[in-house]
């Protein structure tokens, strides 16, 4: 068993990394040594200068942090993180790859904190592809990083059920707090020399690729409902899923299936609901938010359009 502290350094940018970072700054077999993420940038409506989330939280916590746009480039703090000796290197959404002579860096290695269950869903945007394949669980895995993406020996893999509700955002806070505990087991294992490592199978490995806002849109004619329901759900809050009325582009938030038969992209108005058809039967629009309206029910959205003499979504 290891009595000493490991020092420890670690790499990250948005809320989605603090649970994490403050289980290290506060494991008491842990020496934090630095905190690495992204340069400030500008953000709302006055683009002020705004610090990552786990730069707010070194500041606040009084840690000694460091921020660059490309870690391989910044050779003077590397030598100085090579002087000291470092144990260990925590990553958890920074938003850049590590080069050779940073991974290389500490003596118990480089660990890469991933939401799913690698191989699966390797890649920016593993949260949301679980919901959108409409898997019932998924996970947390912690890998000794390699050159290639998510690719390294397996140290952690925690399970989580996933709701059959359950959105992109309520998941994400899940996940949150899940990679926190299954950092803990980490460093658990790491101080009692029990860590083992299980190679990634290669022939199950799928990618999650990073979400662009034209993602989200509602292919009604060519996607089933459940692909729609968990697009919606996916999706919630960003990059969000949309379809258009009257040129206008209208957020869906939630569906309900129907009783009415109508064909792929057939759209049916009546004075209670907006129903269209999609490939396998069809749907209400329940929650939309029309282009510089409020969030809303279809209905109170179909109320307020009464004097409209004709309304044509776009599917």
């Amino acid at each position: 068993m290891i009595s000493k502290k490991l020092k420890a350094v670690f790499f990250g940018t948005p809320d989605f990394s603090v649970p994490s970072l403050e289980l290290l700054a506060t494991h008491p077999n842990i020496d934090l040594k630095y905190i690495v993420s992204m340069p400030d940038r500008p953000a709302g409506r006055g683009q002020n200068l705004k610090s990552p989330e786990v730069i707010e939280y070194a500041k606040n916590k009084n840690l000694p942090f460091f921020q660059c746009e490309n870690i391989n480039k910044e050779i003077n703090f590397i030598e100085k993180l090579e002087s000291e000796k470092i144990d260990l290197i925590i990553v958890l959404a920074f938003a850049q790859f590590l080069g050779s002579r940073v991974l290389q860096l500490p003596t118990k290695g480089c660990f890469n904190i991933h939401t799913s269950l690698l191989p699966k869903y390797r890649g920016a945007a593993p949260i949301q592809y679980a919901l959108l394949s409409g898997d019932s669980s998924t996970g947390v895995s912690i890998q000794k990083m390699v050159k290639k993406m998510d690719a390294g020996d397996l140290a952690v893999s925690i399970p989580i059920n996933i709701a059959q509700n359950e959105t992109g955002g309520q998941l994400y806070t899940k996940l949150k707090f899940a990679a926190a505990l299954a950092l803990n087991e980490l460093i658990e294992s790491i101080n009692k020399g029990t860590t083992s490592f299980t190679p990634q199978d290669e022939n199950n490995v799928s990618f999650a690729p990073t979400l662009k806002k034209e993602d989200g849109f509602l292919d009604f004619k060519n996607e089933t409902y459940q692909q729609i329901f968990n697009k919606i759900r996916a999706l919630d809050p960003w990059p969000g899923t949309y379809c258009f009325l009257d040129k206008k582009r209208m957020k869906v938030f939630s569906i309900e299936k129907n009783p009415l038969s109508l064909s792929p992209g057939e759209i049916n108005l009546s004075k209670s609901a907006l129903s269209i058809g999609c490939k396998d039967c069809s749907i209400n629009l329940v929650e939309i938010q029309l282009e510089g309206k409020k969030r809303s029910s279809m209905q109170s959205l179909i109320n307020g359009l009464k004097e409209t003499s004709q309304i044509n979504p776009e599917v």
